[in-house]
């Protein structure tokens, strides 16, 4: 199942998240299908904290992706009108 979630970059105490869609049973920083966006926890002054392409999201949802539950708090927090529409289009599995 492709998931899109975050690979981990960036220096010893200087984290850096890249937002990809991978498969499922690749580890956290392996392999990834596409890059779609980053977010970065750290950014200062006028340094841009997250982004992502809303097409590309788009088209991930539409077939089949899933977002991690971090991704979509991230998405839903920054979410322009498009991006919330694809979020509670497709809404997390229950976990139980």
């Amino acid at each position: 199942m492709v998931v899109i979630r975050l690979a981990r970059g960036g220096a010893k105490k200087r984290p850096f998240f890249n937002i990809v869609a991978t498969d499922s049973r690749n580890p956290r920083d392996g392999r990834f299908i596409e890059r779609v966006g980053f977010y970065n926890p750290v950014a200062a002054g006028a340094e841009p904290k997250f982004r992502i392409s809303d097409d590309r999201l788009n088209y991930w949802k539409q077939v089949g992706a899933r977002m991690s539950p971090t991704v979509a708090r991230l998405v839903k927090a920054n979410a322009t009108t498009q991006q919330q529409a694809v979020i509670e289009e497709h809404p997390a599995p229950a976990t139980a």
